[in-house]
């Protein structure tokens, strides 16, 4: 599966003659594949190692960002997060730089793996509050860890736009994108948020979210870690059944500003995911569908 122009092909051949190179003493482990997201394709080595690679040169400045810094929040989270164990260096075949971590067992967060959603909204809104409250560590967004969602809403004003034209086009007999554009701007005019700035995770999504005997147990991809304002960090909770979006919200008592522009947040990935990968990851367009109907139904509600 190809998501982008300038993604590199991956196959077992390649992934094995990097071991063979860097890490020998791997290179003759069991490989499977274990899953793509929109950045990275993931491979089982053994039973106890992940293998995690870029699927653009880019996006090694992401996996640097998991190798330097995970291994510094690990100690000061109450959930287990990947550990890298090999840093990989460009290779032929493979210009970009890709990580070997511990593997976690765990089965992504949804209906058939969470025994009790309240619950697992608690345990999420802990995490964050715990992610949130963790010293910078001489940190800045100046120092490779800046992303738009960490910043204000206004600058992605013009793409958003965009990108809802787009959805307005492709779906707009099935989602009410004038409603979403109007949930969009009602937040843009609102004052930006003046709060500190603080670690994010920033895509806590559902399959970032590793769940044992029913409770929230680990968080994994880190990739798109950053220090900016927390508001586009609770984005992803209309991911999750509203039991779970109402007691994250309680726990971590946020107010409505903070809602308005967590929901505007939502927005802007659910539709920016519609629009880019409308021909090309079906699945991820469909939980985009999923998350902008969510967002929906709970305006209605509201």
């Amino acid at each position: 599966m190809t998501l982008h122009e300038n993604e590199i092909p991956v196959d077992e051949p390649l992934i094995r003659a990097l071991l063979a190179a860097q890490r020998p003493e791997w290179a003759g482990l069991p490989l499977s594949a274990a899953g793509a997201g929109t950045d990275n394709t993931m491979y089982r080595l053994g039973e106890d190692l992940l293998v995690r690679l870029p699927r653009t040169v880019d996006g090694g400045r992401s996996v640097r960002k998991e190798q330097e810094w995970l291994p510094r929040l690990a100690p000061l989270l109450p959930c287990e997060i990947p550990d890298p164990v090999h840093r990989g260096t460009p290779a032929a075949g493979f210009p970009a730089v890709w990580s070997v971590h511990r593997w976690i067992d765990g089965d992504e967060a949804g209906p058939k793996t969470v025994r009790d959603w309240t619950a697992f909204g608690n345990a999420l809104a802990g995490i964050v509050d715990r992610l949130h409250r963790v010293d910078l560590m001489g940190a800045t967004r100046e120092d490779g860890l800046d992303w738009y969602r960490g910043g204000p809403l206004g600058a992605c004003d013009r793409w958003v736009g965009r990108c809802l034209d787009d959805c307005r086009e492709l779906v707009g007999g099935e989602l009410d994108v004038g409603t979403l554009e109007r949930l969009w701007r009602d937040a843009v005019a609102l004052p930006e948020s003046v709060g500190p700035q603080v670690w994010l995770h920033g895509d806590l999504k559902p399959t970032n979210l590793l769940v044992r005997d029913g409770a929230l147990h680990a968080v994994i991809d880190f990739g798109a870690l950053s220090i900016g304002l927390p508001d586009a960090e609770h984005a992803t909770v209309w991911d999750l059944p509203p039991d779970a979006r109402s007691a994250y919200w309680n726990a971590l008592d946020l107010d409505e500003p903070t809602w308005t522009r967590a929901r505007a947040w939502a927005i802007a990935v659910g539709a920016s995911g519609i629009s880019y990968y409308r021909h090309t990851f079906p699945a991820f367009v469909a939980e985009c569908r999923a998350r902008l109907d969510a967002i929906l139904t709970d305006a209605a509600a509201r």
